[in-house]
């Protein structure tokens, strides 16, 4: 499998947020009852464009072609937030989002990671637990219930 991550550039964008559109619309696939939408500014191209200026942004490309995203917030400190990351529900269930969440955590040098999902996404729970993230706080942002997780890195 020849999965890579590139820093994004401006000229990304567009590509950018058709995936991550995709990726939280599947989520109404996923989940019956949940509507089709996403984090603020998901669907927007300004924003993702805001992102790559701003934070730490990556694509995700499987043997070239962008099938994803990550967007990391340097909080300072050695603390990271992972604002989001995102794949193209075709390239799902492959190993891709393991092989991303194992690049953030080698080129980061965090002693604290946190991030926040929404309480329904069972699917996403189980996928950060396994890599040692714990629910530490519920909380509601734009009215959707979510999850705030951290995983503390120990020091070698």
């Amino acid at each position: 499998m020849s999965v890579t991550f590139e820093r994004a550039h401006l000229s990304d964008a567009e590509t950018m947020v058709q995936v991550q559109i995709a990726s939280f619309h599947y989520d109404s696939v996923l989940y019956p009852g949940v509507e089709e939408g996403g984090p603020p500014g998901y669907d927007s191209v300004d924003v993702m464009r805001q992102k790559i200026n701003e934070d730490e942004c990556f694509k995700i490309l499987y043997e070239d072609r962008c099938v994803g995203g990550i967007v990391v917030f340097d909080m300072g400190d050695g603390h990271y937030h992972l604002d989001v990351i995102f794949l193209d529900p075709a390239y799902q269930n492959y190993g891709i989002g393991t092989y991303a969440m194992q690049f953030i955590e080698q080129i980061f040098p965090a002693r604290l990671w946190t991030l926040d999902t929404p309480q329904w996404a069972v699917r996403n729970q189980h996928f950060y637990e396994k890599f040692g993230y714990r629910i530490v706080s519920e909380h509601e942002h734009d009215g959707t219930p979510l999850f705030a997780y951290e995983k503390w890195i120990d020091p070698d």
